[in-house]
């Protein structure tokens, strides 16, 4: 996940490691808080690897050398490979879902809309399995946990609207039409939506 945030950042310009630091609590908001202890063995390993390279460059107005560093050819082709990786688990998705969205624009519009598709897909089955563990618990379950499974209920269903609206805002602006099922599963889902609210 740093690596995908490391090369989306030094695609946009070079820097250096604090630069980079500062980056990616800046961009990234409250989504996670890098450490140098593992900003700069990360880049070093991504040096490595041929993915960035160092550029000698002073820091602007302390006259301090420090080593900036760019993306290659190398480092381009792994940054998009990151960013349409699929999911390994769901909770590590949840995260680096949220840093790929950042760096979306670096992707066609139809791999966006294929990659949010796959988001969307993804968690309408967590849906369903969150619906179906609510009614199996049915009143087995303190309040508090049926609180929070509720919560998630909700969290999960508007996840799951946010994103097909994405998908369609994609599609419009852009001109692509859906495949049929796709957009009876779509017209489904705003039907459900429209009911609930």
């Amino acid at each position: 996940m740093l690596e995908l945030a490391i090369l989306g950042l030094l695609k946009e310009r070079p820097m250096h490691g604090y630069q980079l630091s500062r980056e990616l609590t800046g961009q990234l908001g409250g989504l996670w808080k890098v450490s140098y202890g593992s900003l700069y063995p990360t880049l070093k390993r991504l040096e490595r690897e041929g993915a960035v390279e160092q550029v000698p460059g002073t820091s602007a107005g302390t006259g301090r050398k420090r080593l900036v560093y760019r993306i290659t050819t190398t480092g381009e082709q792994l940054f998009l490979k990151l960013l349409e990786e699929p999911p390994s688990d769901t909770q590590a998705e949840d995260a680096r879902f949220r840093i790929r969205l950042v760096f979306f624009r670096y992707l066609p519009p139809e791999t966006r809309i294929r990659l949010l598709d796959r988001r969307r897909a993804a968690l309408a089955e967590r849906l369903e399995a969150v619906k179906a563990a609510i009614a199996a618990a049915a009143d087995d379950e303190d309040d508090y946990q049926r609180a929070l499974m509720e919560h998630g209920r909700a969290a999960t269903e508007a996840d799951v609207a946010w994103l097909a609206g994405l998908i369609q805002q994609e599609r419009t602006k852009y001109g692509i039409t859906a495949p049929v099922g796709q957009r009876r599963r779509a017209s489904a889902t705003l039907r459900r939506k429209e009911r609930t609210a």
